[in-house]
């Protein structure tokens, strides 16, 4: 079956410590170990790049960082069938993202998960090749994407 439902614009950020360690926080909605990394929807005529400092702010209250690198292309995913019809109303087949690399310039206690409405239980720093393994698994040929885009990006922090 073709599948017509677009894809919903939406950014993601990879913020990277003075470690090279990632950012990621377990979803409150998503029972289990599952961790991502922060990201959300592009405003109606917001730009890509705002809307990453906007939603890195949202979900983790960091306004100090710094964009070090944008990924070449938008990477697409699809939800599951079962999340389909009942994500964002059914109205979108899943996620088309641009990933952005940020480097955070303060101190883990700039990070507040719940100055806006609170998408993480938890958060801590993870290694960029651990990722893939701590992801919720429909997404995990995401990350892979976003970790081949950022690839030049270990070991440079």
């Amino acid at each position: 079956m073709t599948e017509f439902r677009p894809y919903r614009p939406c950014v993601g950020v990879m913020l990277l410590n003075q470690e090279g360690l990632v950012f990621v926080g377990n979803r409150i909605d998503t029972p289990g170990d599952h961790w991502q990394m922060p990201q959300g929807g592009i405003d109606p005529g917001e730009d890509p790049r705002a809307a990453a400092f906007r939603e890195l702010y949202e979900e983790t209250g960091v306004d100090n960082a710094i964009i070090i690198r944008e990924a070449s292309r938008p990477i697409c995913y699809d939800l599951p069938p079962e999340l389909s019809t009942t994500v964002w109303g059914g109205q979108y087949r899943g996620q088309e993202q641009r990933w952005f690399a940020m480097q955070f310039l303060g101190d883990d206690s700039d990070i507040k998960l719940d100055l806006h409405e609170r998408e993480f239980s938890a958060w801590r720093w993870m290694a960029m090749n651990e990722l893939v393994d701590n992801i919720v698994p429909f997404k995990r040929a995401t990350y892979e994407e976003v970790l081949a885009e950022f690839s030049a990006l270990m070991g440079e922090s």
